[in-house]
């Protein structure tokens, strides 16, 4: 599950004091990940053993294990249990980070490219018809980010929405009730609501490409220390982006059957999920400035609904890096990093 509200998720004090604030040279490591389309190969990584091939390679051990629920799986690794964790990058910045640890964004897999949307009951419906209805979204999560993004699309403002905090549980049964004319949700959630019949998609995060990026993420120290873990991470990933791409059907379809779906729904959603499948495209992506300025948009965002945790005065509380020595918010807080070293290795096929 993706994305889930993140109203009660700030971890405690009492939890951020137990997780290590260094790491240290080591040869094994735990990775978490949770079901989303674009965070499937994970699994498929782990059970075809080449998570084991690439480790065996730098002489260490790397565990993939699938959690259920997506913001515990957070959670865990914001605490110390997991040394890396697949997150979109609002979450990166909302839990981890402002929860005092280091993060670094190794792999930006891809990004919803029409897997979230804002859909209206009724036919023919645009996104300024909105104006005075109620939304029904997960309060606080990336749904709710991309109902705003919509708004500013459309010369509104929040205020002139009411939002309804409805669980991602809950989202589809909510569309079918008669009292609900208005709602944001992502796949396969999203699917299911835009068959019902007279309705209207308005907005997708396909008209706002690059902003809701689906990452895996690592604890800073730990890869400062074990760049074994960086090499064999970012080699595996690859290495199971050329069997997608080359139609693996076999891979594929051991995908979809951990989805929940079959090949057909799962390539269905893989055409909504903007996969970079080379480490090159992956850079490009990472070193453009527009991944600076998404992620002040996403801390503006953040800090306007409490996210940024109590100490943050403004959204500039957490500094973040990005390739090329460049940096947004304090730079004697840096907590969340887009690195592009690794990538540069497997483009250069120095892995």
């Amino acid at each position: 599950m993706k994305k889930s509200p993140l109203l009660t998720l700030i971890l405690s004090l009492t939890l951020l004091v137990s997780t290590p604030s260094s790491a240290a040279v080591k040869k094994e490591f735990n990775i978490c990940w949770t079901i989303y389309a674009g965070w499937m190969p994970w699994g498929t990584i782990s059970n075809e053993k080449i998570i084991d091939k690439w480790a065996s390679k730098y002489g260490i051990k790397i565990h993939i294990t699938q959690l259920n629920d997506y913001i515990e799986s957070i959670n865990q690794y914001t605490a110390g249990q997991f040394d890396g964790c697949t997150m979109t990058n609002m979450d990166a910045l909302t839990i981890p980070a402002a929860g005092g640890v280091d993060s670094t964004a190794l792999i930006t897999g891809s990004y919803s490219d029409g897997n979230d949307g804002v859909v209206l009951k009724g036919e023919n419906k645009k996104l300024s018809d909105l104006k005075g209805m109620s939304v029904y979204l997960p309060a606080l999560s990336v749904s709710h980010y991309l109902l705003v993004r919509g708004l500013e699309k459309a010369g509104l403002q929040e205020k002139d929405v009411k939002v309804v905090n409805t669980s991602d549980a809950d989202i589809v049964s909510a569309f079918g009730t008669r009292n609900v004319k208005a709602a944001v949700a992502w796949n396969p959630q999203l699917s299911v609501i835009k068959k019902t019949p007279q309705t209207t998609e308005v907005f997708s995060s396909s008209a706002v490409p690059g902003e809701l990026i689906d990452m895996m993420v690592v604890n800073t120290d730990t890869l400062k220390d074990n760049p074994a873990l960086g090499k064999a991470l970012t080699g595996a990933w690859f290495e199971m982006m050329a069997k997608m791409q080359a139609g693996d059907t076999q891979a594929l379809s051991a995908m979809a059957a951990d989805s929940g779906t079959d090949l057909a729904g799962y390539k269905a959603q893989l055409k909504t999920t903007h996969l970079f499948w080379t480490p090159a495209e992956t850079q490009t992506f990472v070193a453009s400035p527009d991944i600076a300025k998404t992620m002040q948009r996403v801390a503006a965002f953040s800090f306007d609904k409490g996210l940024l945790g109590d100490g943050a005065q403004s959204a500039d509380f957490i500094g973040m890096s990005f390739p090329g020595n460049v940096t947004v918010g304090d730079k004697a807080n840096i907590k969340l990093r887009f690195d592009d070293s690794y990538l540069k290795m497997a483009a250069a096929g120095k892995l």
